[in-house]
């Protein structure tokens, strides 16, 4: 029997590590060797400005929740969107891809998450794809091996990753700005300057996003809220959030978190192109944030102070939960009452509409009053951590 604890071998993928070491020389030296000889104007940042949305937004919005995490549906014109600017993002197929990512939530921090930030950051960064420690596993993909574009584009990733994010941004130079000139800027500025941003971006999620920030949610893995990280990935940057609820179409679930991801797959449901959109209800967000608040602080109590502390911890969750689940409802009632209006006489609705208001009013009242025993509670638990520490 084999020694289980022994590492794998290893070797060097040539082609990826080349591609991935390579493509950023290139990029600096082609940008540089064009402005120095054609100069740069707003059409070439315009070009790279929009391959840098669509093949970014087809990692963010497509490969990776809808297709890895099926946060919602989309209809097919987007489904094949995503396929062909995903391809120009030179990513693999979607379905390689999120074999490997649903891998990853699957095995998080583990030997077998092929992109464990465990084994340092910049194996997580790039080094997995440079490296081939064994064949790559096609797993857990059933539902994207149903889908004929998805066939469609894992068949001819390579051919169509070379038209979209090559040649297809070169014909747009062809065509703004004329010439060979013209092509070589598209292909430059909107094909490998575009793409190794979009690679990097993508990168540090896997690497960054396990590395740097706050656990707002969870601490059972390694995953990390960034907001700095979130405005140069689409929104990805809330990435503990995202493992704590990863079937939600938000990262960031807040109206103010930067994630231009979730607003791209909101704006689509308004003209009925995505549906279903699955959001974690509120009651479920603010439990996991208070437990994860309460596991910060509870680590260096004793266990008699542990026992009193859980009991008004359940208490706080319980009533927020209850809470919260009775002002969604009591707001779905004033809801249908406003549709409902015009069947009642003026001063009825009058008096009606103050009454469900001052009772949603009351429940936010409530909710604002567990909201202060829970920080009284944190505050306590931090004095008492304080006085043992001192």
């Amino acid at each position: 029997m084999s020694d289980m604890s022994e590492k794998p071998e290893w070797k060097l993928d040539i082609l990826n590590a080349s591609f991935l070491c390579g493509t950023p020389i290139l990029a600096v030296i082609g940008a540089y060797w064009y402005t120095v000889n054609f100069g740069i104007s707003l059409i070439e940042i315009g070009i790279l400005f929009l391959m840098y949305i669509a093949s970014g937004l087809s990692i963010t919005a497509g490969y990776h929740r809808l297709f890895s995490h099926r946060s919602h549906s989309a209809s097919w014109p987007l489904r094949l969107f995503y396929a062909v600017f995903g391809a120009a993002a030179f990513q693999n197929s979607a379905i390689k891809w999120c074999s490997d990512h649903r891998r990853h939530h699957l095995k998080t921090d583990t030997e077998e998450d092929p992109y464990t930030i465990m084994r340092g950051f910049f194996w997580a960064h790039m080094g997995w794809v440079m490296i081939s420690e064994k064949e790559q596993q096609i797993e857990h993909v059933k539902d994207l091996q149903a889908d004929p574009i998805l066939v469609w584009q894992d068949k001819h990733i390579f051919k169509i990753g070379a038209f979209a994010g090559i040649i297809f941004p070169g014909l747009i130079g062809l065509l703004l700005i004329g010439g060979f000139s013209g092509f070589l800027g598209g292909l430059i500025w909107g094909g490998l300057v575009r793409l190794v941003i979009v690679h990097h971006g993508t990168f540090l999620i896997n690497s960054g996003a396990h590395y740097w920030g706050k656990q707002n949610y969870s601490t059972k893995n390694t995953s990390r809220d960034s907001p700095i990280l979130s405005l140069l990935t689409f929104g990805e940057g809330y990435h503990n959030f995202h493992h704590t609820f990863q079937s939600d179409y938000r990262n960031g679930h807040r109206w103010y978190h930067w994630d231009p991801t979730k607003w791209w797959i909101k704006i689509f449901s308004f003209i009925k192109i995505t549906k279903n959109l699955n959001k974690v209800p509120n009651w479920s967000i603010e439990n996991a944030k208070m437990k994860t608040s309460y596991e910060h602080k509870e680590n260096s109590l004793n266990q008699n102070v542990k026992e009193q502390y859980n009991e008004r911890l359940k208490n706080c969750t319980r009533q927020i939960r209850n809470l919260l689940k009775e002002l969604k409802k009591k707001r779905i009632e004033y809801k249908d009452a406003k549709k409902n209006r015009k069947i009642l006489l003026k001063e009825t609705w009058r008096q009606k509409r103050i009454d469900m208001k001052m009772k949603i009013r009351e429940v936010k009242s409530n909710i604002a009053i567990v909201r202060l025993e829970f920080r009284i509670l944190i505050k306590e638990m931090k004095k008492q951590n304080n006085a043992i520490s001192a």
